[in-house]
């Protein structure tokens, strides 16, 4: 996934993390997060080095410290209208897995380029088709106005094997 980067949907304000496909698929992943998350992720973005570290800087110096990698982080599911994530680490002992908001592992996936993926079925449920883009269309709008759409229809039902 490509990390497009932190929208703010109006008029309520609220933080919107757009992630998209690779170049070869056009859906979208749009995931409300809160105000916090949305500055540490533009923060690491815009290469903003506070001038004493922030939570997910300490968090990356500490699994740093202890000889632990961040190798990916993937977006699993939403339930509940709740997005849910995996940091994958590798250190010296193997792999670990932690489960995580996806907030702050995009927060410490831009702070150590790490990759970020999303499970094939949840793009199929909340991924949104990207819009065909041309000068006159307001395409990030039209994107937050599906996903509003998408959470106001979505139940439970639909992530049932």
């Amino acid at each position: 996934m490509e990390l497009l980067g932190v929208r703010v949907e109006l008029p309520a304000n609220t933080p919107v993390v757009m992630l998209r496909e690779d170049a070869d698929h056009a859906r979208v992943l749009p995931i409300l997060i809160g105000g916090p998350e949305a500055a540490a992720i533009h923060t690491a973005l815009e290469g903003i080095t506070p001038p004493r570290p922030l939570t997910h800087d300490l968090t990356v110096t500490v699994f740093q410290a202890l000889g632990a990698t961040l190798e990916k982080v993937v977006i699993t599911e939403v339930r509940e209208h709740t997005f849910y994530a995996e940091l994958h680490f590798r250190s010296a002992n193997g792999e670990t897995v932690v489960s995580s908001r996806p907030s702050d592992a995009i927060a410490l996936a831009v702070r150590t380029d790490t990759p970020i993926f999303a499970e094939e079925a949840l793009l199929d449920v909340a991924g949104v088709e990207a819009p065909e883009l041309d000068e006159d269309s307001d395409d990030e709008e039209t994107i937050l106005d599906e996903f509003r759409d998408f959470l106001d229809d979505i139940t439970p039902d639909d992530f049932a094997s």
